[in-house]
């Protein structure tokens, strides 16, 4: 028996069959005091979207980075596009402390803790890591973004690392770009070592990216947005998803093409960035569909799923896990996902930028942005419910050895859940039968589950399959415990 863990029904993963059931999406709910983060407040902030953040749960500390574009408006070609800070004792209202590490336009203090290296052109997004592992004080804060740097003499654009001991004081690596990335027209791919074409790198990383730690391999990795060639042959057509990892934040592999828009999508449609994270034996991604031919670029958030972070599924592309806002709201026009979920007891949240035009062609001096959050009870990503008037699900063969208590995150509030036992090869176990147990009801994230006259801890040491029906019931998890409740 593994330790207490949490099966996702959010795929067929932990699933030998289902008979009479069906999967759907349930969307994420928006804060209803969204934005929690506004723009505009400060004069380097006249438009905000790309994010970052962590929270410490021994501390209860929320922590946010977020991008302020300041464009033509900052003095210093280093300070258009900067990382500003804020922080939350409850992840709703948040503030901007006056730090003096950067002016602004001869401003001084602001929250400003990062600015650009002021080369061809901007820096840009901003994803922060919490990392506990290291052991180093001063690298307890991972971040990766894009910018120009100076590299064998030639400036060349790609990802920058830099590190920081409270999140606040930064600093980059000295080299630079540790991945040089492709910037430039929709042009045929060049030669090898074809001179005066340095920037145009085929299958390589873009501006966009976020970074995680994976625990399934014990490394770093970062998905980022990456262009693909045209039915032409011609460069920089549409955006997919690509994967990089490294095992020391600085020396990070050859990029990989991992997932793209397919011929089940609209023409348009692509993934502006696609960020990824890790959770309970799940990849989860928020691919940011893009629609570059409306309002300059609108995009809503999708969710996709990988066992292994490399080989995806995309089995809700209708409705959206996250779509755009109503008309006139900050983010009515693009949402910008990362890959920093917070999981707290009952909830987890998301926090994302808003824009209310377009990503990629839009205004980005004069409409609404802000950063918001929406969230969902935890572990409920996708439900199982019942086609007629029952439906049954039966997992795959599980070793209960030790296995002490299971409880399950369902709705059942106008219905009723039960839970019964089979042999690995499928034969009904004496006391834990679906007679045996006693109807779970209610709406709950841990819901007990219970027989008659038998607890799990009765069942002999082996492999056995839990059969769940579902009588006018949502099913979203299920735990196995280790220990009593």
């Amino acid at each position: 028996m593994l330790p207490s863990r949490t099966l996702l029904f959010v795929d067929d993963h932990d699933i030998l069959y289902r008979s009479g059931t069906a999967r759907r999406l349930r969307p994420l709910d928006r804060c209803p005091q969204n934005p929690v983060l506004p723009a505009r407040d400060k004069p380097w902030e006249i438009n905000i979207g790309w994010v970052g953040n962590t929270y410490d749960p021994a501390t209860g500390l929320y922590q946010l980075w977020y991008q302020a574009f300041t464009g033509p408006f900052a003095q210093k070609r280093t300070h258009r596009c900067l990382v500003c800070y804020a922080e939350s004792t409850d992840g709703i209202h948040w503030t901007k402390p006056d730090l003096d590490l950067f002016d602004y336009n001869g401003i001084s203090p602001t929250n400003i803790v990062m600015i650009g290296n002021g080369g061809y052109s901007d820096r840009y997004t901003n994803s922060v890591l919490l990392d506990s592992r290291d052991p180093d004080p001063t690298r307890r804060y991972k971040m990766a973004t894009y910018d120009f740097s100076i590299d064998e003499r030639i400036e060349r654009p790609g990802l920058v690392v830099a590190f920081s001991p409270d999140g606040i004081h930064w600093t980059k690596h000295p080299k630079a770009p540790l991945i040089r990335t492709s910037y430039g027209g929709h042009e045929l791919p060049p030669f090898a070592g074809e001179p005066g074409r340095e920037w145009h790198i085929p299958l390589t990383i873009s501006d966009a990216m976020d970074v995680i730690y994976d625990p399934k391999r014990e490394t770093y990795v970062i998905y980022s947005k990456m262009w693909l060639d045209g039915p032409d042959g011609r460069m920089h057509w549409k955006h997919a998803m690509g994967r990089t990892q490294s095992k020391d934040f600085i020396h990070w592999s050859k990029p990989e093409v991992v997932l793209a828009p397919d011929e089940f999508n609209p023409p348009w449609a692509e993934f502006h960035h696609s960020p990824a994270f890790y959770y309970n034996d799940c990849y989860l991604a928020l691919l940011q569909i893009l629609h570059r031919e409306v309002r300059g670029g609108i995009m809503d958030a999708e969710l996709a799923i990988s066992r292994d972070g490399l080989h995806w599924q995309r089995p809700f592309r209708s409705p959206f896990f996250l779509p755009r806002g109503e008309e006139g709201s900050f983010d009515c026009g693009s949402i910008l996902t990362n890959a920093a979920p917070v999981f707290l007891e009952d909830e987890v949240r998301f926090y994302y930028g808003g824009y209310a035009e377009g990503a990629t062609g839009g205004d980005d001096i004069t409409f609404k942005t802000g950063v918001g959050m929406a969230s969902m009870p935890r572990d409920r990503f996708a439900a199982l419910w019942p086609q007629g008037e029952v439906g049954q699900v039966t997992l795959r063969p599980l070793d209960l050895t030790g296995c002490r208590e299971m409880t399950i995150n369902a709705d059942a509030s106008v219905g009723r859940v039960e839970v019964e036992v089979l042999t690995a090869d499928g034969y009904r176990v004496a006391g834990f039968t679906r007679e045996d147990a006693a109807p779970i009801t209610g709406d709950g994230l841990r819901l007990s589950v219970r027989w008659r006259e038998k607890t799990l801890a009765d069942l002999p040491a082996g492999n056995y399959c839990l059969r769940i029906f579902l009588q006018n019931a949502e099913l979203y998890a299920a735990t196995l415990l280790d220990h009593p409740i």
